[in-house]
C-alpha cells in the first residue's frame, strides 16, 4: 500500500512514518502535491566472497597465454 504525506507532516512524523516502512509500507512525500520523493524498505544483500569456490572449476592453463588483441587494448595509452 503507498501512502502520501506532505513534506511538514513527515518531518513531524519521521518515526511513525518509518515504522510503516519497515513493516513493508512505501511512503510518497510530497510538495505542494506533487511527489518528491518515496520512503522504501531498504533491500540489504549480504556478499559472501568465495561462496561459490566449490561450484566453479577454473582451469589456470586456459588463462595462462592472454590473447594478443585483448591484451593490446588493456595495454593501450
Amino acid at each position: 500500500m503507498t501512502r502520501t504525506v506532505n513534506v511538514h507532516e513527515a518531518k513531524t512524523t519521521l518515526s511513525k512514518l518509518l515504522e510503516q516502512v519497515a513493516a513493508g509500507e512505501r511512503v510518497v512525500i510530497a510538495r505542494a502535491g506533487k511527489p518528491v520523493a518515496d520512503l522504501v524498505p531498504h533491500v540489504r544483500a549480504d556478499i559472501v566472497f568465495g561462496a561459490a569456490a566449490e561450484l566453479i572449476d577454473f582451469d589456470s592453463s586456459t588463462f595462462d597465454d592472454p590473447e594478443p588483441d585483448v591484451a593490446d587494448m588493456f595495454e593501450r595509452p
